[in-house]
């Protein structure tokens, strides 16, 4: 196989950017890409036009021998580079409790996970794995404890119905089925109102079909509901040093109201004064400590992202929810 920058943009995962080599009469191979025709006959010889460090080759099948700037490599000799996928799992429950239920461990509030999907390149067979499909996770604004705990339990479920979704799917089950799977995991633990499960299910046929991976597929059910902050892109398979596929770095949070929280929180903090998200391979998703967060300034964010997911309400009742809600998350969080 070869693979060539064709449009500029410092990588090769574009589609048309890889290319199978073919055989040549010598049992060499040539690069389709950029190749042009040999000039001469074969009684004079033939000469590439691109210059004379580019060998002209006859295909193994007849024809006119080309040339191409761009080197062959045998997949098994020199393999694929692949960056490993980030494995994140949050913030465990780390502490012990004291007498009373107190949480003696270390506290992160609205804390998040280090994911990542992957946009169209060879390695995805040129499929986005990171299209949004619309909000599927509902993040609802209830202000109970047993509220905030189950829409905590939301983006665990969704990891959940991915992994089953993915497993029953490598494992022979059709797309449909495995999506069947994943639903019936995600659901299990949850409130069955905070997910639109027919659109979970066409969700993660879509995906199943495209050749996404388990972690495109979470990424992509959390971004499209509003839960996730991109980082930024880098590579994550090379071949040769040519980038052929790029992945796309987010922390991605339990709630909408999380996310937005930290993208408004962490600018008032010096804590995370030239840390910020991190580098997009390695997204910084760590929670606010109890300082932190006490420490930031509510009324100088902007929270009208939020307020528009939610019933017509009078501003006051929302102000009431947003505070019974953010201390029925201390209270979680601490006990």
């Amino acid at each position: 196989m070869c693979a060539a920058d064709l449009n500029g943009n410092g990588d090769a995962s574009d589609p048309g950017e890889v290319a199978s080599c073919t055989l040549a009469v010598d049992a060499t191979w040539q690069c389709p890409l950029q190749s042009v025709t040999c000039t001469g006959d074969a009684t004079a010889g033939y000469a590439c036009p691109l210059g004379p460090s580019y060998a002209c080759k006859a295909p193994a099948i007849g024809g006119t021998p080309t040339c191409s700037p761009n080197a062959c490599t045998d997949p098994v000799s020199a393999p694929i580079a692949d960056e490993p996928v980030t494995d994140d799992p949050g913030v465990p429950a780390d502490g012990e409790l004291d007498a009373t239920g107190a949480c003696l461990g270390n506290i992160e509030i609205f804390s998040g996970r280090a994911m990542r999907c992957r946009p169209p390149g060879l390695k995805t067979t040129f499929s986005n794995c990171c299209k949004d499909k619309g909000k599927i996770v509902k993040d609802g604004m209830g202000g109970s404890i047993s509220s905030i705990g189950t829409k905590i339990a939301v983006a665990k479920g969704v990891f959940t119905g991915m992994k089953a979704a993915y497993t029953a799917f490598k494992a022979g089950a059709t797309a449909s089925q495995a999506a069947s799977a994943g639903a019936n995991a995600i659901i299990v633990g949850i409130d069955p109102t905070s997910i639109a499960i027919s659109l979970a299910i066409n969700f993660m046929v879509d995906f199943l079909l495209s050749g996404c991976d388990q972690q495109d597929m979470e990424v992509g059910m959390l971004r499209g509901s509003g839960m996730c902050h991109e980082v930024g892109s880098y590579c994550s398979s090379k071949i040769l040093g040519i980038c052929i596929q790029k992945s796309r770095g987010h922390c991605c949070f339990n709630t909408k109201l999380g996310r937005i929280i930290q993208e408004q929180g962490r600018p008032q903090l010096k804590s995370f004064n030239g840390i910020g998200w991190g580098t997009p391979k390695n997204p910084m998703c760590r929670g606010f400590t109890p300082e932190e967060f006490q420490a930031l300034d509510f009324s100088k964010m902007d929270l009208s992202e939020y307020y528009s997911d939610i019933e017509a309400r009078t501003q006051g009742e929302i102000q009431v929810d947003m505070k019974d809600k953010i201390d029925a998350y201390m209270q979680t969080v601490g006990h």
